[in-house]
């Protein structure tokens, strides 16, 4: 840890959690002691719940270090358990006793109850022998004759000899205090990510597993969009050239004997003409919308804003062009999510922001509807999700009751 990062903490905070985790270890005593007792009952039914509970309670108690442990070291302390299925109490037990971050989390509450109660106590005590050394001369005037009296080597401290000679523990003890405790508390923290963070090995399996999963979901996407594709242009434009082709024929047959029919053929002909290329062009635009090969991801979110039904506001300050991959993966989201509030939310108003930060594109579209979106596995919002995986994209939803809602959409991207 550098010492910058200390400094941002301040050492009166620190102080504050040493006293905070002092209680907290009494907490990981009874968790320790509960956690055994209920083990040792799982022979009878009543154990089962119990372990389970315990279990889940262990994990909320080590949340607190994983945030402190992140807040010292400033970076994110990553959960690491494997998921938990929503079956019975049997087939969580399972899961839970099978995953390896139980065991550290056992682990983690002895130790945090023997070394994190010592730090903690080393700490508040150089502090407070500070304080109290230095009130000291102060102090012996109220107490009997020789209760405070101290001896370094042949000097004598009294309260009628030498008594601002109480300074100099109190001056030693608060500098122990200042330069030891930020470096037993970064060393605790560190110890804290190690033991309830998830390891580099883990973090990398769980990464080629999203990845894995990722690519199996934007193949299938890929696959269902051309099927999607084939359907419209088979039941569409094909149906309709396939009518403007007989309509043409039977024209030409009729032109000689019937030209009043001929004319009504090829008039047929030509709104058959003007509905296939307006349904191509709807196909084209939901490939690859023509504005952003003109104008960009600006201009598409602007485009997008003026034919939404609700008063957007725009702010957007982009480079020149990103990557078109992302542009459209960015403007299928945006578009999704107008489309949401406008159907759905009963919003008036919304806004879309969209700013390239540090190797990533930022947009973040908020409404000023009821809020309460649900995110479901078969909905639109589902479905920017998975299109943006396949970038390596995220997105996060805060809706609540009342509103406003507000959708941030991260993809990583380098302008062209």
């Amino acid at each position: 840890m550098t010492t910058a990062a200390t400094r941002r903490v301040g050492r009166l905070p620190l102080l504050g959690w040493s006293f905070i985790f002092t209680v907290y270890s009494l907490l990981g005593i009874a968790l320790i002691i509960l956690m055994t007792v209920s083990s040792l009952l799982l022979v009878l039914t009543v154990g089962l719940p119990l372990v389970v509970g315990f279990a889940y309670s262990i994990r909320g108690y080590n949340d607190v270090y994983r945030l402190w442990a992140g807040h010292i070291l400033d970076r994110t302390v990553i959960r690491p358990y494997r998921p938990t299925p929503k079956g019975n109490l049997v087939s969580r037990l399972r899961a839970i006793g099978a995953d390896p971050a139980t065991y550290r989390d056992y682990a983690w509450l002895w130790v945090n109850v023997v070394l994190g109660f010592a730090i903690s106590i080393v700490s508040l005590a150089l502090f407070a022998g500070a304080i109290f050394y230095f009130i000291k001369p102060g102090l012996v005037q109220f107490v009997p004759d020789g209760v405070f009296d101290m001896y370094i080597g042949p000097v004598t401290i009294s309260r009628t000899e030498n008594t601002m000679l109480y300074w100099v523990p109190a001056l030693i003890s608060f500098g122990l205090w200042w330069w030891l405790s930020p470096k037993m508390m970064v060393g605790y923290a560190r110890l804290a990510a190690v033991m309830l963070g998830i390891s580099e090995r883990a973090r990398l399996s769980q990464r080629v597993d999203a990845l894995a999963s990722s690519r199996a979901e934007t193949v299938g996407t890929q696959a269902a969009e051309l099927r999607r594709i084939e359907r419209d242009l088979h039941d569409g434009a094909q149906a309709r050239l396939v009518a403007l082709g007989m309509s043409l024929g039977m024209a030409e047959e009729m032109l000689s004997n019937n030209p009043a029919v001929a004319q009504e053929l090829l008039t047929e002909a030509r709104q058959s003409t003007s509905l296939a290329l307006s349904e191509l062009r709807d196909l084209v635009r939901g490939i690859h919308p023509p504005v952003l090969s003109d104008r960009g991801l600006t201009g598409g979110i602007q485009a997008l804003a003026i034919g939404s039904p609700l008063q957007v506001q725009v702010d957007v300050s982009l480079p020149e062009r990103l990557p078109a991959p992302v542009e459209s993966a960015a403007y299928f989201a945006v578009a999704e999510v107008l489309t949401n509030a406008a159907k759905h939310s009963g919003a008036t108003e919304a806004w879309v922001r969209a700013r390239h930060v540090r190797g990533s594109l930022s947009v973040l579209v908020g409404d000023d509807g009821r809020g309460g979106v649900v995110q479901d596995t078969a909905g639109g919002l589902h479905g920017i999700e998975r299109r943006l995986s396949a970038f390596d994209g995220t997105m996060h939803i805060s809706s609540p009751a009342g509103g406003p809602t507000i959708i941030s959409i991260e993809l990583p991207c380098v302008p062209e």
